[in-house]
């Protein structure tokens, strides 16, 4: 780490930002708060990519910036806050994890599936709401 480790944290309430699905047809809604690890997001992101047979088009929406550290399994107490284990992304509910777009709905639907069994936190299908505009 460059600068100072960040404390934990707390995550109550909904998300105010990026619960709509902005860039495809479809996305993956969350629907409970938690940290989604950098391995669970590629592991959702494989698992979609190869369902779709590298058709059509995937956009992830969070980053995971958030360090998390932790102490040796034998390290005794004190002695400073520990090393950067792996990082996450501070996902709350509503938040609209991955977008996707150029395959049927059946398709996504079953990618979308896929990938949710990957992560840690409840999530749901949605759709674009098509308006006018």
């Amino acid at each position: 780490m460059k600068y100072r480790k960040p404390h934990r944290g707390r995550m109550p309430g909904q998300a105010t930002r990026g619960t709509e699905v902005s860039f495809g047809e479809y996305g993956l809604q969350a629907q409970s708060n938690g940290w989604v690890t950098a391995r669970e997001i590629e592991a959702a992101r494989r698992a979609m990519t190869r369902h779709i047979k590298r058709g059509g088009q995937v956009w992830i929406r969070i980053f995971p910036q958030k360090p998390v550290t932790s102490h040796g399994s034998e390290n005794s107490m004190g002695s400073g806050k520990g090393a950067v284990d792996h990082f996450v992304s501070v996902v709350r509910s509503g938040r609209v994890i991955f977008e996707m777009a150029g395959v049927s709905e059946e398709l996504a639907k079953e990618a979308m599936r896929l990938a949710a069994h990957k992560l840690s936190i409840k999530t749901k299908f949605v759709t674009k709401e098509r308006g006018l505009v």
